[in-house]
């Protein structure tokens, strides 16, 4: 499967958040898009040191980024109901521009392999 893209200004962008014993990182960053008559939202998660690329877009600017949809499925014990969790993992982001009408052409690459995330969370601090 390919990846895919996704466009949109930044509307919002967390702090970096950690899990679990290891220290698993992630960061939301929030797109916002115009479709007409209603705003499109499009969170976007990026992990590990990933994190540390978004401190170079802030809120405003247009960016375009690269992202995989990840699924897991998550159930406390044999007994309770299984639940199933759907997020799209950022993998590079180019700006596009800055909110004032400079365009720019950064690049970021987030490398990591895509089970990674999960293999350093305990089933108890699922990273979502």
């Amino acid at each position: 499967m390919s990846d895919s893209k996704v466009s949109g200004v930044v509307h919002l962008i967390e702090d970096t958040k950690t899990y679990g014993n290891k220290g698993f990182r992630k960061r939301l960053v929030v797109l916002e898009q115009e479709k007409g008559s209603f705003t499109n939202y499009v969170p976007l998660e990026f992990v590990k040191d990933g994190c540390d690329a978004v401190d170079d877009i802030k809120v405003g600017d247009e960016i375009e980024v690269t992202y995989r949809l990840n699924g897991r499925r998550w159930q406390k014990d044999e007994h309770s109901e299984a639940k199933y969790f759907l997020n799209a993992e950022a993998l590079s982001f180019r700006l596009v521009g800055d909110g004032g009408g400079a365009g720019g052409t950064m690049t970021e690459k987030v490398s990591r392999s895509a089970n990674d995330a999960f293999d350093e969370a305990n089933e108890d601090d699922a990273p979502f």
